[in-house]
């Protein structure tokens, strides 16, 4: 950069603090860019986000910084951004224009900038590798408040402490991903000396100000964030407007040639440029029917009676408790846009629970917004931690480069037509840019739909845990399968839920099995987030509706339920050979069986039996399926196509039976098959579950009435044969674990997966659910609130051996979930507190820091403190290759597809192809396998496989002749057919 002669005085010298260093040589003709510049840019895409959010969030944000004027707020965020970044003014951080690792040509410029610096009269010290370190962040945090007009002592004054500006300022301090707190902050004191420096950040503040025209004078008395959720929502926007404000494809460079004016007009030009090529822009959701936003279907009763009872305004929070295939996805959709009309919401984000679910849905959301958004594009993104590999993903990125060429060659080609014009313009599409890939951005997308975990790290001190709840904020949030979550979870959830109803959000929760407690839980944290007192209207219904004054609406009760009634026997599991001879012979003349396992050995175990016997009742071995988790999804996902085609509902028409069905299957699967495939089996064995997952796996049976006529006689009705493991000892189920550490071998492995007690309870519970027949008949949902309490709610009396079992295994059940309660609020943030007065809390009770880690690598931070997003010990992921006898790496044991081992950049078809295929070959290891009894080598242990593109992952090559390792976790075996055994 050229300093004009004479451009620079005691006034301006602030211009010398640089920001950004052109590292990747853009060609700009300039190698670095001045703060003030930075700051601008920032300041202008604050500019354009605060006209995304909603209008419920813009008035919150006015009340705590523009003391009621949106106008006035808007100006003050803006300044407030575009100070984010005032702690680069310090000698630790502009040493940093070269390193040892830089280019000749960067260290040629970083000297001409220093000998510029000290000309200008920056007070750099005669050697700056000597100076204290400190973090800009922090060093903004520590000396922001005084220049603002905060004059307690600890800013060199002697008046009252301003705690708006130290709020701010501590906001400010956590834009690279963690709040401070104050020893943090002052500790940064030392690293810019105030007296030497203040004379240039007041140069900086004024030039600044004057430029985004806001009236320094009033700064102070605006300032009074009280509203606990907009300090992340700020500090979350600061960090979104910085990263775009950062990327050197959206902003370019300032040369000190032009004038600061000019400056602010260009970054004003490229922040709106930024917001378009973005597509940053809220939901215009217009007033729609059912029909409208789903053609070709009308509003089921209950449906319609949900709508019919949602608030004329205002925010809400809806839990919508029915049966499976009911119709609840569509009816949070109509919530979601009726919501967006209403209270003018950016989008919505669905939280799943696992990733296989997402793809799915998002497939789901591409429709529903040709239907429910104005005409152009719409992002929509998924939102997981392997998300770029999806091809759901790659189809939106496609989409997204489509039409922005043909929205190039339109204006470039003078002869097109207006009717090719017209017709591109007119519609709508779902579509996504690579900016939405990076880390927690998928949540700032307008739409989304991701797993559970984005959602429940929001309320935790994880790595830029308010630029999630900043996303979150300005939507509509839907929760799917909400029974589905861990207690820990669901803690998470309610945390969120309370921070969510302070910001106006609304939230909308789906499940088919979920306890009152959990309902109770989240309607009463939704009323603390209002901070109001519950009124409720005491009826009864699947849907119940919590508007913003905390009125509480149960409705969608006047539908009849269809009558969805399965016979429930039990039977003593009689090992994997008797029970395979059993369901062999039951569908030999027809019909389809799954057998659904708790655990994928027991899984294996009966596949195999059912296999080795299939011959001899004259099955094929292409009629038997196998489907478990601990597979590599090359080898899975093909088999979850399959049963899709095979048992899933009529593409072109779910009025008529599948013609691909066939007459006969036996799957032997786990609960893999119950949550995200829309499959329907005419019978079912499963293992002993807790009830509500009972009722969900009741609902694969029987799912798809256009296969009714159809069925095979046997199978005619629904039923749902339990297996148990007998104790010989009471006749009543075997429910505990193994305790090999106290010698005790026997026992029920069922025990690890799910708590003893509700395994007991659920046999309990169902056992004494007889007809006057002795029939166990289930009818859902009828039944299912009564079923579900009675494992889930207050302890019963229960005389005899089967009393004491309960109470037993009951103590210890609510031990678990003191601990996961005890944990959960150990690790989530909450805005008011749990005292009869629920005070807000403040900046310094949201800091954070190192010990909670990055939030989507669980294996950071400090065992205890880290923010996790289930408990447990996290899984090891691993890519597994093969070898062949050549020394060749393949993805697959026949050797016909070489592995691509070179380092990808960029967003190209070679570096997709090579994701996608990285994807298909990784597998999430259990912990437990690496330690205890015969454990697997530490990852740490394992040998570097050659290859750029490995360096920074854990790499297992596999045997191609039996799928034994080779290298990496030795005594593991994996087989494309049974997957993987230890």
């Amino acid at each position: 950069m050229t300093i004009r002669k004479n451009a620079l005085g005691p006034a301006r010298r602030h211009l010398m603090v640089w920001a950004k260093t052109d590292r990747h040589r853009r060609g700009t003709g300039t190698t670095w860019n001045p703060l003030l510049a930075h700051a601008l840019d920032t300041a202008a895409v604050v500019e354009v986000l605060w006209g995304v959010l909603p209008p419920g969030l813009r008035a919150r944000l006015a009340d705590g910084f523009g003391a009621g004027d949106e106008d006035a707020a808007s100006r003050v965020l803006m300044f407030l951004a575009a100070l984010h970044d005032l702690g680069k003014g310090s000698p630790c951080f502009l040493r940093q224009f070269a390193s040892r690792q830089s280019t000749p040509r960067l260290r040629e410029a970083a000297d001409a900038w220093e000998k510029q610096a000290r000309a200008a009269g920056l007070p750099l010290p005669a050697d700056l590798r000597t100076v204290p370190h400190a973090r800009h962040e922090h060093v903004t945090a520590v000396h922001l408040p005084r220049l603002l007009g905060c004059t307690c002592p600890g800013c060199g004054g002697a008046g009252p402490r301003h705690e708006g500006l130290h709020t701010a300022a501590a906001l400010l301090g956590g834009h690279h991903g963690h709040i401070p707190g104050q020893d943090t902050i002052d500790r940064a004191m030392a690293a810019a000396d105030i007296t030497a420096w203040q004379p240039v950040y007041s140069e900086f503040v004024d030039d600044l100000a004057d430029l985004i025209g806001l009236d320094l004078t009033d700064l102070a008395r605006l300032i009074d964030p009280v509203r606990p959720s907009v300090l992340p929502v700020v500090a979350g926007m600061v960090i979104c407007a910085d990263w775009i404000a950062s990327d050197e494809t959206l902003f370019t460079y300032r040369s000190s040639s032009t004038a600061t004016q000019q400056w602010w007009a260009s970054s004003r030009a490229e922040a709106r440029a930024a917001g378009d090529r973005l597509l940053l822009r809220p939901w215009e959701a217009k007033p729609a029917g059912f029909a409208d936003l789903f053609p070709g279907t009308a509003a089921r009763p209950f449906q319609a009676a949900a709508m019919a009872a949602m608030p004329a305004s205002g925010p809400a929070l809806v839990i919508v408790e029915t049966d499976t295939g009911s119709g609840k996805t569509r009816l949070a959709l109509w919530l979601a846009h009726h919501l967006a009309v209403t209270c003018g919401y950016q989008g919505l984000y669905m939280a799943m629970p696992t990733r296989a679910s997402t793809s799915q849905t998002g497939r789901e959301l591409r429709e529903f917004i040709n239907h429910a958004t104005g005409a152009g594009e719409t992002v929509l993104a998924l939102a997981h931690a392997s998300a770029d590999s999806s091809p759901l993903t790659h189809e939106l990125l496609d989409a997204g480069r489509t039409r922005s060429q043909q929205r190039l060659d339109h204006l470039s080609d003078a002869a097109a037509s207006t009717s090719c014009r017209s017709e591109g313009a007119s519609e709508s599409r779902a579509v996504l840019s690579p900016w939405y890939l990076r880390r927690c951005l998928g949540l700032i997308a307008p739409f989304a739909t991701g797993t559970i975990d984005q959602a429940v790290l929001a309320p935790q001190g994880s790595r830029h845990w308010m630029l999630r709840m900043f996303g979150l904020a300005c939507k509509v949030l839907i929760i799917d399968e909400a029974h589905a979550y861990e207690l820990f979870q669901q803690g998470l959830l309610a945390a969120l839920v309370e921070w969510l109803a302070d910001a106006g959000a609304s939230v909308i929760v789906l499940s088919a099995t979920l306890p009152a407690s959990a309902r109770q839980a989240l309607t009463a944290a939704w009323c603390r987030g209002l901070r109001s007192t519950m009124s409720d209207d005491e009826q009864s219904g699947p849907v119940t509706i919590v508007d913003s004054a905390g009125a509480v609406t149960h409705t969608g009760s006047a539908e009849q339920p269809p009558a969805l009634t399965t016979e429930i026997t039990f039977l003593p599991d009689p090992g994997a050979s008797c029970l395979a001879d059993r369901v062999l012979a039951e569908a030999a003349d027809g019909g389809i069986t799954v057998i659904l396992r708790n655990r994928v050995n027991s899984a294996r175990q009966l596949y195999n039996a059912v296999q080795a016997r299939a011959a001899a009742h004259g099955w094929d071995p292409e009629e038997i399926i196998l489907l478990h988790g601990r597979s590599l999804p090359r080898y899975r996902l093909p088999i979850e196509e399959q049963l899709r085609h095979l048992l899933g509902p009529r593409e072109a028409d779910r009025t008529r039976r599948n013609p691909h069905r066939p007459d006969r299957l036996i799957v032997v699967a786990t609960q893999v098959v119950e949550q995200s495939l829309d499959i329907d089996f005419d019978r079912i064995y499963t293992d002993l579950a807790p009830v509500d997952l009972l009722i969900q796996r009741r609902g694969r049976v029987h799912r798809h009435a256009p296969n009714d006529s159809d069925r095979a006689a046997w199978c005619s009705s629904p039923a749902m044969t339990v297996l148990v493991q007998p104790d010989p000892a009471t006749g009543l189920p075997l429910v505990d674990p193994p305790d090999y550490a106290n010698g005790r071998l026997t026992g029920n492995a069922d025990g690890v997966v799910y708590a003893p007690y509700t395994l007991l309870a659920t046999w309990h519970a169902l056992t004494t659910h007889q007809d006057a027949e002795g029939r166990i008949i289930m009818t859902t949902p009828t039944d299912s609130p009564h079923l579900i309490e009675s494992v889930y709610g207050p302890p019963q009396n229960v005389p005899g051996t089967i009393g004491e079992l309960l109470e037993r295994t009951r103590t210890r059940w609510e031990a678990d979930l003191a601990s996961e309660h005890a944990q959960c609020a150990a690790r989530s943030f909450h805005p008011y507190s749990r005292r009869q007065r629920r005070a807000p809390i403040t900046v310094e009770g949201l800091a954070s820091g190192q010990a909670h880690g990055d939030g989507d690598d669980a294996s950071t931070g400090i065992t205890g403190l880290r923010a996790v997003s289930r408990l447990g010990d996290p899984s090891i992921e691993a890519l597994f290759l093969y070898r062949q006898t050549d020394g060749t790496i393949t993805y697959d044991p026949s050797g016909t597809l070489r592995a691509d081992l070179a380092r990808r950049t960029g967003d190209t078809p070679v570096r997709r192809a090579q994701q996608t295929d990285y994807a298909l070959n990784t597998a999430a290891l259990p912990a437990h396998w690496f330690h205890g009894l015969k454990a697997l080598p530490d990852p740490s242990t394992w040998p570097a496989i050659p290859g750029p593109a490995l360096k920074d992952l854990h790499v297992a090559l596999l045997d191609p002749a039996n799928g034994t390792c080779l290298s990496g976790p030795i005594g593991l075996t994996h087989t494309p057919t049974t997957g993987f055994t230890k």
